[in-house]
């Protein structure tokens, strides 16, 4: 037996680094398998580089329109492929060795290598059998890698992988998952965006800004499913202004690749075939969690479709064993698997946190414009049986919006309307995905609509269509 640990977390990703942290702090022993690199699919091929892209593509939005702000550029306005995708892998490597220090600092150690759990309390890493994506650095040759570990508890944290689609595989060169999307080695003309799920519409976002031609493919009636359908529709709205065409009722029924691309047969909600070609197109269709291979089977950890089965506290129903992140179901969002990993050790250690309440995730998606949103839509409200005060402040309506070229946005409030309790925002417009956590922190607060109107926000800011959105809900907007 190599080592024995009271806490060994088998993934080194979001979830899985800063459970390792909170773990060392409250006094365990901890270690964190990683097969790959430190910081997982959203530091090093997700939220963090895709960032990096779409601030590369607003800065070059704001270059192609200077006389919006009553500035002048001589020349022409163009971009280096090569150097957009450089400066977002640089911010990927920058944060991956952030997490390493942050596990050395906090005495946690890394194991490299693949785990399995062979039975309860042990896990054997072998030597990494192939390199899933390319990873940001080269493995290290660390001490500690191959061999057999005990641990009093084992924390699942693998993440999660693209969803594909029989008949419609990505192959890497034609068809796209984010991973290749994000290091093209040239921008394509064309291209088709299969899903518009957060994934999707940021890639339609970036490669729309950058000068290719760009249509979503939708199966479901409605963008952004998971959003509120008022938020959504006015995103669409936006969408089409800017030029991306936007199919919904429509699924991809078949590809053929062809010399300058590819050839996708549609099928829209009526039973209509039509066709559409492009350069590329980028399968964004969801995600499946890693939880095959580790031997949860055989130990009869209970899986329902790739998601590891928990309760609040990310507990199995094995003793023993933990699940976290991505790999324990939706919504798969990296501070969802942070908070989730923080909730699971500190249980471990008898602390007796609150249980996660999936409720209040807020969701982010970094389009243009932005949207972001937490808690319940307005439908989803009104089917859970509440009678709904809704209230609603337009980006035109706000000095500091307008000042800053961004008129066109929304921010929706829903309230029982019995006990005043917020039950839900939605927004979608510039800078959003900063605003949404001040809903947050007040759901989590129980703040109710009178401490909300009482609150002062400052001017000018965005943060006052938040205060506006409320008033509005009762009756008291004064802007509108």
């Amino acid at each position: 037996m190599a080592a024995a640990y009271d806490v060994l977390i088998i993934g080194g990703g979001p979830g899985g680094y800063v459970t390792a942290i909170r773990s060392a702090q409250l006094g365990l022993k901890t270690a964190v398998v990683e097969r790959e690199h430190l910081g997982g699919i959203c530091l090093n091929w997700g939220c963090i580089p895709t960032k990096a892209l779409l601030r590369s593509a607003e800065i070059y939005h704001y270059l192609q329109h200077p006389k919006d702000y009553g500035l002048t550029i001589e020349g022409k306005i163009g971009f280096d492929p090569a150097a957009v995708v450089k400066r977002s892998r640089g911010v990927s490597a920058q944060l991956n060795g952030g997490v390493g220090f942050l596990l050395k600092k906090n005495k946690v150690d890394v194991i490299w290598g693949e785990a399995t759990i062979t039975k309860v309390g042990e896990v054997t890493v072998a030597a990494t059998k192939k390199t899933i994506v390319q990873p940001q650095n080269p493995i290290p040759k660390g001490v500690l890698g191959e061999g057999t570990y005990s641990a009093k508890n084992i924390i699942v944290a693998t993440g999660a992988r693209p969803r594909v689609l029989p008949g419609l595989e990505p192959d890497g060169k034609t068809i796209w998952t984010y991973f290749e999307a994000m290091v093209p080695e040239s921008f394509p003309k064309s291209l088709i965006v299969m899903g518009s799920g957060a994934i999707g519409i940021e890639f339609a976002s970036f490669y729309h800004t950058m000068g290719a031609e760009v249509t979503v493919v939708e199966v479901l009636p409605q963008i952004m499913p998971v959003e509120d359908a008022e938020i959504a529709g006015l995103a669409r709205k936006q969408f089409e202004k800017q030029g991306i065409k936007i199919l919904t009722g429509t699924k991809v029924t078949k590809i053929e690749k062809n010399a300058q691309g590819l050839t996708a047969t549609l099928e829209d909600s009526k039973g209509a075939i039509s066709t559409l070609s492009a350069e590329k197109m980028i399968s964004a269709v969801g995600v499946v969690g890693n939880s095959e291979n580790l031997g949860l089977e055989k130990l009869g950890v209970k899986i329902d479709r790739g998601i590891i089965s928990v309760d609040g506290f990310g507990r199995t129903n094995v003793p023993g064993i933990f699940a976290i992140g991505d790999v324990a179901g939706p919504p798969m969002l990296a501070h969802k698997a942070e908070h989730e990993g923080v909730i699971c050790v500190e249980a471990i250690k008898g602390l007796h946190p609150h249980p996660m309440d999936k409720s209040m995730i807020p969701g982010c998606t970094y389009c243009q414009p932005q949207v972001a949103s937490v808690g319940l839509t307005e439908a989803k409200a009104k089917e859970a049986g509440y009678t709904v005060k809704v209230g609603r402040f337009p980006f035109v309506g706000n000095g500091k919006a307008i000042a800053l070229g961004e008129p066109d946005g929304l921010i929706k409030t829903i309230f029982d309307a019995k006990t005043g309790k917020l039950l839900g925002a939605h927004m979608v417009g510039a800078e959003v995905t900063e605003l949404i956590q001040g809903f947050v922190v007040a759901m989590n607060l129980e703040t109710t609509e009178e401490e909300l109107m009482h609150t002062v926000f400052p001017h000018p800011t965005l943060s006052e269509m938040m205060h506006e959105s409320v008033l509005d809900a009762y009756g008291r907007v004064i802007h509108m």
